[in-house]
């Protein structure tokens, strides 16, 4: 032990020895610690440093140039304590650089942490990559230092992405490696082991007796075990809990105001798939008993209660006395009855004054304040819209008493222009209670409106075949000689213009025009429109011609009614049509099957429709309806003595309808109501009548209906003079009614005067931006049509189910598809196909 002590002692004396002889050969001072010295700082440099401002580094030590420092002292120390605070280093020193008499040059030697560059993905798919990005982009950014913790944090957030996407067994590692690109910079490779999505096997509740376990699954909307049509079976904890709310929320409605979820357990079967056990206290059922009101001056209890619509006995339910007090979708609660009437300070708070066994007492206590004048209205975000097209369609004014229905009604009415992303519509109402006023702003942001429909090709002997059509749908028709207005075109006044073009090389051309006025005047909503066409077809040869010519023009006017409500509009029009028919063997056939082939026929008549319109949006409505009734006549002529009688031109199809008479009838009727989330139902029913005046003439051949098909005449030679109602699973064909045998035993398709149509359609939208709008829908459909009022019968249906999609682009208008099914067609014929598959293009068929 002494003879290890000894050579210890022996080794220290040497390196002592050694290392004072290398500091003798550096020429640097020997410091005696317990005499320190004092020097002043002559420069500090910064060795190491990639990333960090040097100046930012010396600024952290403490330290600057003309200090005086004690060496040995506190000063070194402290300075180094600094930069280990910034925990951007790996090591950090101060060294003398040199020293000339009492000044001192210090450098600081640092090794910087590596920086993070950029990272990649093992074992994840390319499609998710952008969504991991943000993940990891929260722990760690581009140029930010790596550090254990940052990576740990990165990792975990990658492998909770994964949990909440249904792979509870998710694992993830990361990997630094250095990227020599760029110096002192390091890439992160997160490798991912994804295992397999984890099912749920079972949701089971205990404690529930007065709702069952099945009822109380289906309020699970995101939460499902296997076996539920369209739901996925995944475990995703954060919707897991949302689902247990919507559990306790839906007790609410049921008069369980303290239903309470105890605690759950979650754990794994054999087959390594979840087991969820969700315990329950539903507590007490509790029934409304008496409601009073308290503060009321302007409506009398009476009132009040009858708006409520709350008996005593019934269920007690929070959210549904909520939704009578404020927030009814159809604005019938009570403080809609206020605020409509001015009172936009308006309050109501219940209060629970007794509770009694399982009966609750309440006590409305109202502030209704005074009532609210509109100060100023104000528009902003239409850069190309004129603001007088937006504020003619307002139904708040200055100086009118404040309005929530007007408000509301203003907002459907800005929307059904049709020029602006109904998503992103705002409505501020800022108060000043001091001046009992408020400022109504609607910020709109404008989208595409206008349409174009372009196409082209060569049909060998037919020549060109093609179609061009552009529907301006914000036209401003007296900026036209305004060459500043030109932005490409005149725009902004809501008129709408459509030109349209369309051939078959030399058998059919079609040329269309028509122009809309909105608001003729500017001061009503009384519009205008004028419009004509012409179309040519020519299905013959030289020596045998077969021809049809028709020319039309019309004008219409329309107006918004006050009475009922200004929801209603009527439209009046005339139209003077000649039609010319040559040899033309297609279609057109009396009741008694005579074929109308040649000769010129007029039609002038009158239409009329009124129509009521509350849907909120025209490409994808969300709610609301539109109904229209449309009546359309022709003048009795031969009532009236315009015509000649005689008995023997009455047998010639040509002299009988060489003026057309009849009364046409129809009615549509769409109504659109919102389910569960931007689920929507469509209920539409559409009728058609064509009558006569005088039974000797018959019903006209022309102004019928021809039900089946796609409902698109782009191949518009073959259904000329008819209007096409579509009917999806079905042919035209397929409907016994829709030929008959001619004269000369061959079987003719032929239009008939009577049809109706009903559909239940449910719509989902995939994206309502305005610049595509995308939903798909499933339908059931039912249809028929009928040769005679004798024997049309509502119930006898062609029924069809089907399914289909829908994408609005502003510029081409609706494309689409819908697929078919027909139940009542005649499958023994071997031509008769069970389904159809249609296709959509440009506009949206009957």
């Amino acid at each position: 032990m002494k003879l290890s002590v000894f050579f210890l002692s022996v080794f220290c004396l040497f390196t002592f020895a050694t290392v004072s002889a290398q500091t003798d050969s550096l020429d640097l001072p020997v410091y005696n610690y317990s005499e320190p010295q004092e020097y002043e700082i002559g420069a500090i440099t910064v060795a190491g440093a990639f990333f960090a401002e040097q100046n930012a580094i010396i600024g952290v030590t403490g330290l600057s140039v003309g200090d005086k420092v004690r060496i040995p002292g506190p000063d070194i120390p402290r300075a180094i304590k600094n930069l280990w605070r910034l925990r951007l280093f790996t090591d950090v020193s101060i060294e003398q650089e040199k020293t000339i008499g009492d000044v001192i040059f210090l450098v600081v030697r640092v090794e910087e942490r590596p920086r993070f560059l950029r990272h990649s993905y093992v074992g994840v798919k390319q499609g998710l990559h952008e969504d991991l990005n943000e993940v990891v982009n929260t722990y760690i950014v581009r140029g930010g230092i790596v550090t254990e913790d940052a990576k740990v944090n990165a990792a975990e957030g990658v492998r909770k992405f994964f949990i909440e996407k249904g792979f509870l067994d998710a694992a993830v590692e990361v990997e630094e490696i250095v990227d020599s690109s760029r110096a002192n910079s390091v890439r992160l490779v997160f490798d991912v082991e994804r295992g397999d999505r984890v099912k749920i096997a079972e949701i089971n509740f205990n404690g529930n007796t007065a709702i069952k376990d099945k009822k109380l699954r289906k309020k699970m909307k995101e939460t499902s075990q296997k076996g539920r049509i369209f739901k996925s079976s995944k475990f995703r904890p954060e919707e897991y809990k949302i689902d247990q709310e919507a559990i306790i929320a839906f007790y609410n409605t049921q008069g369980y105001r303290d239903a309470r979820v105890l605690g759950d357990s979650i754990y794994r079967n054999e087959d390594g798939e979840l087991v969820i056990n969700v315990d329950l206290n539903e507590g007490n059922q509790y029934y409304f008993r008496n409601i009073t009101w308290k503060g009321n001056s302007i409506y009398d209890d009476e009132t009040l209660a009858r708006v409520l619509a709350i008996e005593k006995g019934d269920i007690f339910n929070e959210e549904e006395l909520q939704s009578r007090l404020s927030f009814s979708p159809d604005n019938a609660d009570v403080s809609s009855l206020y605020m409509d009437n001015g009172y936009l300070f308006f309050s109501v708070d219940p209060i629970e004054v007794a509770i009694a066994g399982d009966s609750i007492d309440l006590e409305m206590r109202i502030f209704e304040g005074p009532q609210a004048t509109i100060d100023k209205v104000t528009i902003e975000g239409n850069d190309r819209t004129h603001e007088h097209v937006i504020r003619r369609e307002v139904f708040t004014r200055p100086g009118q008493k404040f309005s929530r229905s007007d408000i509301i009604r203003s907002q459907r009415q800005i929307i059904g222009l049709g020029y602006f992303n109904q998503e992103t519509l705002g409505i501020d109402t800022p108060v000043n209670p001091d001046r009992g006023t408020v400022d109504i702003k609607y910020t709109v942001e404008e989208k595409p409106s206008d349409q174009l429909e372009l196409s082209a090709g060569w049909g060998g002997r037919r020549g060109v075949i093609g179609t061009l059509g552009v529907t301006f749908n914000n036209f401003s028709l007296r900026n036209v000689f305004n060459k500043e207005a030109w932005h490409p075109l005149p725009q902004g006044d809501g008129q709408r213009l459509s030109l349209r073009a369309q051939t078959n090389g030399r058998f059919f051309q079609s040329y269309n025009v028509s122009l809309t006025e909105p608001w003729l005047g500017g001061k009503r909503p009384a519009s205008l429109t004028v419009s004509g066409f012409y179309n040519k077809y020519d299905l013959g040869i030289t020596t045998a011609p077969r021809k049809l010519i028709i020319k039309q023009a019309s004008v219409s006017l329309g107006t918004r009614l006050r009475w009922p409500d200004d929801n209603f509009i009527l439209r009046s029009g005339i139209n003077v049509q000649q039609l010319v028919l040559d040899n033309w063997s297609q279609l057109f056939t009396t009741d008694a099957g005579e074929a109308v082939t040649t000769g010129n026929y007029n039609n002038f008549s009158f239409q009329f429709t009124l129509a009521r319109t509350t849907a909120t949006d025209p490409i994808f409505p969300k709610q609301g309806s539109n109904i229209e009734l449309t009546v359309k006549l022709t003048p009795p002529y031969r009532q009236l003595g315009l015509v000649d009688d005689d008995p023997e031109k009455l047998n010639n199809p040509e002299d009988r309808f060489r003026y057309l008479e009849y009364h046409k009838w129809r009615l549509n009727a769409d109504w659109y109501t919102p389910l569960v989330g931007k689920l929507v139902l469509k209920t539409q029913a559409k009728i058609g009548f064509l009558g006569a005046y005088d039974n000797e003439i018959g019903v006209a051949p022309f102004e019928r209906f021809q039900l089946g098909g796609d409902g698109i005449n782009n191949q518009q030679f073959q259904f000329a003079g008819v209007d096409i109602i579509s009917l999806r699973g079905y042919e035209t064909t397929d409907l016994p009614n829709n030929s008959i045998i001619s004269s000369t035993g061959l079987e003719r398709e032929v239009a008939t005067p009577i049809f109706s149509k009903y559909t239940v359609e449910l719509r989902y939208p995939l994206s309502l931006n305005p610049s595509s709008t995308i939903y798909v829908l499933a339908f059931a459909q039912g249809g028929n049509a009928w040769r005679s009022a004798r024997d049309f019968n509502p119930f006898d249906l062609k029924r069809s189910v089907g399914f289909g999609a829908r994408v609005f682009l502003p510029m081409f208008g609706t494309l689409g598809f819908d697929w078919g099914y027909g139940f009542d067609k005649d499958l023994l014929d071997e031509s008769v196909k069970p389904s159809t598959f249609n296709i959509i293009l440009g506009f949206e068929p009957e």
